[in-house]
Protein backbone atom coordinates (compact mmCIF):
# COMPACT_ATOMS: atom_id res chain seq x y z
CA UNK A 1 0.00 0.00 0.00
CA UNK A 2 1.52 3.12 -0.17
CA UNK A 3 2.33 5.87 1.93
CA UNK A 4 -0.62 7.87 2.15
CA UNK A 5 0.70 11.31 4.22
CA UNK A 6 4.15 13.21 3.68
CA UNK A 7 5.28 16.69 5.06
CA UNK A 8 7.49 17.56 1.90
CA UNK A 9 6.70 19.89 -0.37
CA UNK A 10 6.68 19.04 -4.25
CA UNK A 11 4.74 19.60 -7.58
CA UNK A 12 1.64 16.96 -7.29
CA UNK A 13 1.33 14.39 -10.09
CA UNK A 14 -1.73 12.60 -11.07
CA UNK A 15 -1.95 8.42 -11.25
CA UNK A 16 -4.77 6.82 -13.32
CA UNK A 17 -6.56 4.77 -9.88
CA UNK A 18 -7.73 1.54 -10.63
CA UNK A 19 -10.24 -1.05 -8.55
CA UNK A 20 -7.30 -2.14 -6.84
CA UNK A 21 -6.68 1.00 -5.16
CA UNK A 22 -10.52 1.38 -4.04
CA UNK A 23 -8.70 0.69 -0.38
CA UNK A 24 -6.54 4.05 -0.60
CA UNK A 25 -9.41 5.85 -1.54
CA UNK A 26 -11.65 5.22 0.84
CA UNK A 27 -8.17 5.82 3.24
CA UNK A 28 -8.20 9.77 1.63
CA UNK A 29 -12.40 10.02 2.20
CA UNK A 30 -11.89 8.81 5.71
CA UNK A 31 -9.70 11.53 6.43
CA UNK A 32 -11.61 14.24 4.98
CA UNK A 33 -15.29 12.87 6.91
CA UNK A 34 -17.05 14.23 9.52
CA UNK A 35 -17.85 17.27 8.76
CA UNK A 36 -21.31 18.62 7.10
CA UNK A 37 -19.76 20.26 4.30
CA UNK A 38 -18.00 16.86 2.80
CA UNK A 39 -20.45 14.20 1.74
CA UNK A 40 -17.79 11.27 1.69
CA UNK A 41 -17.95 7.62 -0.86
CA UNK A 42 -16.65 5.54 2.59
CA UNK A 43 -18.35 1.88 0.63
CA UNK A 44 -16.62 -0.13 -2.25
CA UNK A 45 -19.38 -0.53 -3.38
CA UNK A 46 -19.92 3.70 -4.30
CA UNK A 47 -16.02 3.10 -5.30
CA UNK A 48 -16.47 0.49 -8.00
CA UNK A 49 -19.34 2.32 -9.27
CA UNK A 50 -17.30 5.41 -9.50
CA UNK A 51 -14.45 4.07 -11.17
CA UNK A 52 -16.86 2.11 -13.75
CA UNK A 53 -18.34 5.59 -14.60
CA UNK A 54 -15.52 8.11 -13.86
CA UNK A 55 -12.65 8.96 -14.65
CA UNK A 56 -10.37 8.66 -11.13
CA UNK A 57 -6.88 9.78 -10.42
CA UNK A 58 -4.86 9.33 -7.21
CA UNK A 59 -2.87 13.02 -6.70
CA UNK A 60 0.80 12.16 -5.52
CA UNK A 61 3.05 14.18 -4.36
CA UNK A 62 6.82 12.70 -2.96
CA UNK A 63 5.98 9.63 -3.38
CA UNK A 64 2.63 10.06 -1.18
CA UNK A 65 -1.22 10.00 -1.85
CA UNK A 66 -2.26 13.78 -0.89
CA UNK A 67 -5.98 12.89 -2.92
CA UNK A 68 -8.21 12.21 -5.20
CA UNK A 69 -10.06 13.52 -8.41
CA UNK A 70 -12.40 12.16 -10.54
CA UNK A 71 -14.80 13.33 -13.21
CA UNK A 72 -17.24 12.36 -15.64
CA UNK A 73 -17.41 12.91 -19.42
CA UNK A 74 -21.33 13.30 -19.80
CA UNK A 75 -20.81 14.44 -23.83
CA UNK A 76 -17.85 15.52 -25.92
CA UNK A 77 -18.81 19.00 -24.89
CA UNK A 78 -19.46 18.70 -20.95
CA UNK A 79 -17.19 17.33 -18.36
CA UNK A 80 -18.56 17.04 -14.57
CA UNK A 81 -15.97 17.01 -11.73
CA UNK A 82 -17.43 14.08 -9.60
CA UNK A 83 -14.61 14.90 -6.82
CA UNK A 84 -11.86 16.51 -5.58
CA UNK A 85 -10.01 15.79 -2.17
CA UNK A 86 -6.85 16.90 -1.13
CA UNK A 87 -6.33 15.07 2.76
CA UNK A 88 -4.80 17.64 5.54
CA UNK A 89 -1.85 16.80 5.66
CA UNK A 90 -1.13 18.31 1.67
CA UNK A 91 -4.08 21.44 2.38
CA UNK A 92 -2.93 25.20 1.82
CA UNK A 93 -0.30 24.04 -0.43
CA UNK A 94 -1.68 24.40 -4.00
CA UNK A 95 -2.16 20.94 -4.59
CA UNK A 96 -5.93 21.69 -5.89
CA UNK A 97 -5.26 24.27 -7.41
CA UNK A 98 -2.66 22.44 -9.35
CA UNK A 99 -4.72 19.50 -9.99
CA UNK A 100 -7.86 21.86 -11.09
CA UNK A 101 -5.75 23.89 -13.06
CA UNK A 102 -4.40 20.84 -15.12
CA UNK A 103 -7.92 19.32 -16.12
CA UNK A 104 -8.87 22.88 -16.96
CA UNK A 105 -6.23 22.86 -19.54
CA UNK A 106 -6.57 19.25 -20.72
CA UNK A 107 -10.27 20.64 -21.40
CA UNK A 108 -9.75 24.26 -22.47
CA UNK A 109 -11.65 22.99 -25.61
CA UNK A 110 -14.70 22.07 -23.44
CA UNK A 111 -18.04 23.65 -23.40
CA UNK A 112 -18.89 23.17 -19.92
CA UNK A 113 -17.23 21.54 -17.08
CA UNK A 114 -19.41 21.88 -13.57
CA UNK A 115 -19.22 20.53 -10.15
CA UNK A 116 -21.06 20.55 -6.88
CA UNK A 117 -19.98 22.00 -3.73
CA UNK A 118 -21.49 22.89 -0.24
CA UNK A 119 -22.16 26.63 0.28
CA UNK A 120 -20.27 26.34 3.66
CA UNK A 121 -16.93 24.86 2.21
CA UNK A 122 -15.37 28.79 2.05
CA UNK A 123 -11.78 27.25 0.68
CA UNK A 124 -13.41 25.30 -2.32
CA UNK A 125 -15.74 27.80 -3.10
CA UNK A 126 -12.94 30.60 -3.45
CA UNK A 127 -10.42 28.26 -4.84
CA UNK A 128 -13.52 27.52 -8.20
CA UNK A 129 -14.15 30.58 -8.37
CA UNK A 130 -10.67 32.07 -8.70
CA UNK A 131 -10.59 29.43 -11.72
CA UNK A 132 -13.44 30.77 -13.15
CA UNK A 133 -16.41 28.93 -11.76
CA UNK A 134 -19.73 30.53 -11.25
CA UNK A 135 -22.77 29.88 -9.11
CA UNK A 136 -25.22 28.54 -11.08
CA UNK A 137 -27.80 27.23 -8.38
CA UNK A 138 -28.28 25.79 -5.48
CA UNK A 139 -30.11 22.17 -5.32
CA UNK A 140 -31.34 21.30 -1.44
CA UNK A 141 -30.16 17.38 -0.54
CA UNK A 142 -27.61 16.94 -3.31
CA UNK A 143 -25.83 13.91 -2.39
CA UNK A 144 -29.13 12.88 -0.66
CA UNK A 145 -27.32 13.62 2.86
CA UNK A 146 -29.71 16.41 3.64
CA UNK A 147 -27.04 18.93 3.03
CA UNK A 148 -27.52 21.08 0.31
CA UNK A 149 -24.80 21.73 -2.87
CA UNK A 150 -23.57 24.90 -5.13
CA UNK A 151 -23.96 24.33 -8.45
CA UNK A 152 -20.77 25.94 -10.06
CA UNK A 153 -20.11 25.65 -13.70
CA UNK A 154 -17.05 26.96 -16.21
CA UNK A 155 -18.04 27.40 -19.61
CA UNK A 156 -15.33 28.01 -22.49
CA UNK A 157 -15.21 31.48 -22.68
CA UNK A 158 -14.60 31.40 -19.07
CA UNK A 159 -11.60 28.57 -19.12
CA UNK A 160 -8.43 28.97 -17.95
CA UNK A 161 -5.32 28.21 -20.53
CA UNK A 162 -2.82 28.00 -18.15
CA UNK A 163 0.10 25.37 -18.45
CA UNK A 164 0.20 22.01 -16.82
CA UNK A 165 2.16 18.55 -17.21
CA UNK A 166 -0.30 16.33 -15.04
CA UNK A 167 -2.20 14.72 -17.88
Amino acid sequence: MKKLFSEENNIPHLKKASVSDIPILLELEKTVSGTDVYSPMLEENEWKEELKNSEVYLIEKNGAVAGNLSYERKNDDYIHITGLVVIPTFQRQGVARKVLTSLLEKFKNIKRIDLAAHPDNYRALKLYQSLGFAVESLKENYYGDGEPRLILSLTKKQLNNKDSSLF
